[in-house]
């Protein structure tokens, strides 16, 4: 069975996967995010892991809109074009021509909510939503213009589908529901329902990269074929079995990103991840619950993903 085969087998009934599918992700080094280098770097780091599937890093960050300094500033926040996208189009038009049928390619999408906070800062925009949320949506809707075209350019390049990477409904962001169904939820949405007509692989991740989460229901119904999620809320454990469950979809984790994988000796990282297969969901794909640390040896990863290879169920 072909990488790409067993990835998408995920998907299906679980006795059609052959073994356990893996994947980590970390960042490269600037000077690999954007041209050859960067398809290279991607593509090395793909096959000395030995993981099932080659996600893209996203690294076109939003550029910083200094105008912006009170609540009703937002209706003057910019739409970019296909254009201002091209260096990461390029990353991604090279790995898929690459990579061809050998695995499924998606590619890293950053929310709505969190591209805003890459032009405005993050306290800025939780300040001005406290203050005046009504012109915010002008600028959300704006950012979420500039994703769509970024989605829809990298579908005609041939992605197999999008990482959407979600925040805002952390315990210490936008704990106010209102406001993140308002504010966060529509923009979300417009990017990953079009994802999820177009594609035959996409993974909901929601993020606690930021902050921890007290509840998940909120993002219970959002599309997504898989679900990659924190491994505790509310401050209790949610094993990957627990948060198939609950998203009624296979799901993606398991390891902590700033655990064993990072540091430990083989024995240590096989032992962890033998521990995580034992309990794991039927349909499901080792991970990490974010992106690991980029100094992350290779080789530590490489023996996660060689133990859920070589995993048997008893």
């Amino acid at each position: 069975m072909s990488k790409r085969d067993s990835v998408l087998a995920v998907l299906g009934a679980a006795d059609a996967q052959a073994y356990v599918p893996a994947a980590f992700f970390l960042h490269f080094d600037p000077a690999c995010h954007f041209g050859h280098a960067a398809i290279d770097r991607h593509l090395e780091y793909f096959r000395a892991t030995g993981m099932d599937f080659v996600k893209i890093q996203y690294e076109r960050r939003f550029p910083p809109v200094p105008s912006i300094r009170r609540a009703r500033d937002w209706r003057a926040m910019p739409v970019y074009g296909e254009e201002f996208f091209a260096p990461q189009l390029e990353v991604v038009e090279g790995i898929v021509k690459e990579v061809g049928r050998e695995a499924v390619v998606v590619v890293t999408l950053y929310s709505p909510f969190m591209c805003a906070g890459h032009a405005v800062g993050e306290e800025i925009v939780l300040e001005h939503l406290r203050d005046d949320p009504e012109p915010v949506k002008a600028g959300m809707q704006a950012v979420a213009e500039s994703l769509l075209t970024f989605v829809k350019a990298c579908i005609r390049r041939g992605v197999d589908g999008f990482y959407h990477s979600t925040q805002g409904g952390e315990s210490d962001r936008l704990a106010d529901r209102t406001l993140f169904d308002e504010i966060v939820r529509p923009y979300d949405l417009a990017l990953m329902n079009e994802a999820d007509r177009s594609c035959s692989f996409n993974i909901l991740h929601v993020c606690d990269y930021l902050g921890e989460y007290d509840d998940l229901t909120r993002f219970q119904e959002y599309p997504g074929h898989v679900v990659s999620c924190p491994l505790a809320v509310a401050g209790h454990p949610l094993p990957p079995a627990d948060a198939s469950r609950f998203f009624g979809r296979p799901v993606m984790g398991g390891l902590d990103r700033l655990g064993i994988i990072t540091t430990g000796s083989e024995a240590e990282i096989r032992a962890a991840t033998e521990a995580v297969l034992r309990q794991a969901p039927e349909r499901f794909i080792l991970g990490a619950d974010c992106t690991v640390p980029a100094d992350t040896p290779w080789r530590n990863l490489r023996v996660a993903i060689d133990t859920a290879h070589a995993w048997r169920r008893g």
